[in-house]
């Protein structure tokens, strides 16, 4: 790994960037960093075109408006897709989620078409669902359960050729009873925090399927304070 340099595309910040989600980026440097691989991370903003030579892409969270923006903006400059097509790796959180799908409609009616990399539609949900998730995952994603914060209007539905990454615990997520979507390496999210950083073990599975390896060959010390005190904080937040 020490003779490795990983692509990192941080797609469109400047637009997908209310939550503080860029933090992903610093995440997986870092973790790279720590085991002497190193990690290039590009900002593309709005009017950049989209490489396609990356090997791992993050999409953040955003307002209706920038939303429409971004996938407009990635479907003139279609270098995600063709990553995706040929196995890179793609990480979405909230709008970035629903962008990927294949349909979501914004707060004032309007549809709009998703990239499709994931099966997912999205309509928005008659509250907005705020507050601290736990999610239990499914196998090939780990044991350990998702933490995060959702702060979302939207209630997406996973369609078949996509799966969801696990039963919600606590909290809303895609509003089912289940949180986020997967459907090869394209993997999608509601959880904020950034939620790479609070969930180090998401974080390296990425990384492994970005490096071609195993997440067990990725192996770091951890502390956990930061997930026990979420995980903590979430039994106050049922499922409803």
């Amino acid at each position: 790994m020490a003779d490795s340099t990983l692509g990192i595309g941080l797609v469109l910040p400047d637009i997908l960037g209310t939550y503080s989600d860029a933090g992903n980026a610093q995440v997986l440097q870092r973790r790279l960093q720590w085991r002497g691989t190193t990690a290039t991370v590009l900002d593309i903003r709005h009017g950049d075109a989209v490489p396609s030579s990356l090997d791992l892409y993050l999409l953040g969270g955003g307002e209706d408006d920038a939303q429409a923006l971004a996938v407009n903006h990635l479907r003139t400059h279609p270098g995600l897709q063709h990553a995706a097509a040929r196995g890179a790796v793609v990480f979405g959180v909230c709008a970035g989620f629903q962008v990927l799908g294949t349909k979501f409609t914004t707060s004032d009616g309007v549809p709009h078409t998703g990239l499709g990399l994931l099966d997912a539609v999205t309509a928005p949900g008659s509250k907005r669902a705020v507050g601290e998730v736990v999610v239990d995952v499914a196998d090939r994603l780990g044991t350990e359960p998702l933490t995060g914060f959702e702060n979302h209007l939207g209630r997406t539905q996973v369609g078949n050729d996509s799966r969801a990454l696990g039963p919600v615990r606590a909290g809303i997520g895609n509003g089912d009873g289940t949180e986020g979507a997967l459907t090869g390496r394209v993997l999608a999210t509601y959880l904020h925090g950034p939620v790479l950083a609070r969930n180090p073990a998401l974080a390296d599975l990425l990384l492994a399927w970005a490096l071609g390896a195993t997440p067990s060959a990725l192996p770091l010390p951890e502390i956990g304070t930061l997930r026990q005190e979420r995980l903590r904080a979430a039994k106050r937040r049922p499922h409803r």
